[in-house]
């Protein structure tokens, strides 16, 4: 029972009615017969509200298609380049006020998805190699732009990469994403993954600020020579390109000192060493402002939450399925600003554990079921 001064926000309806429009506005799915597109778009979010897959969200609701059928359906999406395109333009379409026109800081990074086998000649365009992680050194990898801006986090852009993409591409796609929203780069974040001569040398060009660990290497001329002493301090480097003796960049190199005290058991200095062009920050804080970046890290886990499961190895398919996680999580965002927040002196106050993600995906859940109504026992076939 509600309080008199109490005043509706939202209701599951309305959030399911949000997250239909947000797909009709922007995608377009071929579809014949019961499964039409509505419905189509309505299993999608059903099986991303439960982190589940689409056959079992077939077995779960009453009357919808056969997960054959959904699967007949969703099959005939086979342009990739198409498909990232309309995940783009979703992503773009839910976001907070200020983030148009914004002066903001951004940040680009690798998720990585580990992929297992031998891959398929149309598999293998897609297929990133890295280090080892989760028993495999493939993956399927999805560069993100993201907004690193309080209450306003989200992705802006995503790039399902390609093994012939280069890391100046990625960004340069990334950065071409967000033109039409007419957004300045105050301030750009990188993963150590991007440090090398093209990155670093394109971006100086660019003029844009830039902010990204550099990887120790090497004592004898590397960055390792510089990671010595108690005091944090700044210099420069040359890096020059592998396998080259003229292809190098110069960059301003800030390195950071930390004392452990204790933590992890561990003590003595330890050293951060920063890639830095044109950043407006001081030295001794350039650590902490480089963490603000981990919130890229935390999209992640959150389109996780909400990521639908599959088996097919099908690129196509694996990229609607992240591209949903990742557009739910841009329009619970832009919910908040919307719904559950008040105007107050000092800037938008947002009732943030009153509509967390989770409760946004059982709303979804829940409107879905009423519709569709969720399967309550089982029949064994006669004889």
């Amino acid at each position: 029972m509600t309080s008199s001064l109490e005043q509706l926000a939202i209701t599951e309806t309305e959030t399911l009615d949000e997250v239909l429009e947000c797909l009709a506005e922007n995608f377009s799915i071929k579809t014949q017969g019961a499964c039409d597109q509505k419905t189509l778009f309505e299993i999608l979010v059903r099986a991303a509200s439960n982190g589940d897959t689409i056959e079992n969200t077939a077995k779960t609701l009453k009357k919808i298609p056969s997960g054959n059928d959904i699967r007949y359906h969703l099959n005939k999406i086979t342009d990739f380049e198409d498909l990232e395109r309309q995940i783009n333009q979703a992503l773009k379409s839910r976001v907070p006020r200020g983030i148009k026109n914004g002066h903001l800081k951004l940040a680009i990074d690798l998720n990585l998805i580990p992929y297992y086998g031998k891959p398929s000649n149309e598999e293998l365009p897609y297929i990133y190699r890295s280090q080892a992680k989760s028993g495999t050194c493939s993956f399927y990898a999805y560069a993100t732009l993201y907004v690193v801006l309080k209450g306003k986090r989200i992705t802006l852009a995503i790039r399902g990469v390609r093994w012939l993409d280069t890391s100046v591409a990625i960004i340069t796609y990334l950065l071409a994403e967000i033109d039409v929203l007419h957004i300045q780069v105050k301030q750009l974040y990188l993963d150590r993954g991007f440090f090398n001569v093209p990155v670093i040398r394109w971006l100086q060009a660019l003029d844009i600020p830039l902010l990204m660990p550099a990887i120790k290497t090497g004592i004898k001329g590397g960055i390792k020579q510089f990671l010595k002493g108690r005091k944090s301090y700044k210099t420069t480097y040359t890096m020059t390109l592998s396998g080259s003796q003229t292809d190098s960049v110069t960059f301003e190199l800030w390195i950071v000192c930390k004392y452990k005290k204790g933590k992890r058991h561990q003590k003595g200095v330890e050293y951060f060493a920063y890639v830095v062009h044109k950043v407006k920050a001081n030295l001794p804080y350039i650590h902490q402002d480089y963490r603000k970046r981990f919130g890229i890290e935390s999209s992640y886990r959150l389109k996780n939450i909400c990521r639908i499961r599959t088996t097919s190895k099908k690129p196509v398919l694996r990229l609607l399925f992240v591209g949903v996680s990742f557009i739910l999580v841009n329009i619970w965002v832009n919910l908040l600003w919307l719904k559950i927040s008040r105007k107050r002196r000092g800037g938008r106050l947002i009732y943030r554990e009153l509509f967390s993600l989770k409760q946004m995906l059982a709303f979804l859940r829940q409107a879905v079921d009423k519709i569709y109504q969720v399967v309550e026992g089982i029949y064994l076939p006669s004889g």
